[in-house]
């Protein structure tokens, strides 16, 4: 299990990924070529991933992203150290908060 900042990474068995999740669309890399899990809404700042694989996203915007990197790859974030990822499938939660009345997603 890895943490950066407010993106956790959870392995997942490659007999545990859910049906479809191979063969369904990968989310689109950001101008500089990474998949981008988290996008800062304060900063601008992103927790992205550098390297070979693909990000599905849930339907449901607070829902887990699978993340698959088939040759391993890098967790970067502009504030805080990368983290090696080995290769293999990933859920991608992002934390969420409590405030009166609602969960939400925490925004740095």
């Amino acid at each position: 299990m890895y943490r950066q900042g407010d993106v956790l990474i959870v392995p997942l068995a490659e007999e545990a990924v859910p049906e479809g999740a191979r063969e369904a669309e990968s989310e689109a890399r950001d101008g500089r070529g990474r998949l981008v899990l988290a996008l800062g809404e304060a900063t601008g700042h992103a927790h992205a991933v550098v390297g070979p694989g693909r990000l599905v996203r849930s339907s449901d915007p607070a829902g887990p992203a699978l993340l698959h990197v088939p040759e391993g790859a890098r967790l970067v974030h502009e504030e805080h150290d990368a983290i090696s990822l080995p290769r293999g499938w990933y859920h991608v939660v992002r934390q969420r908060e409590y405030a009166p009345g609602a969960v939400r997603l925490v925004a740095d």
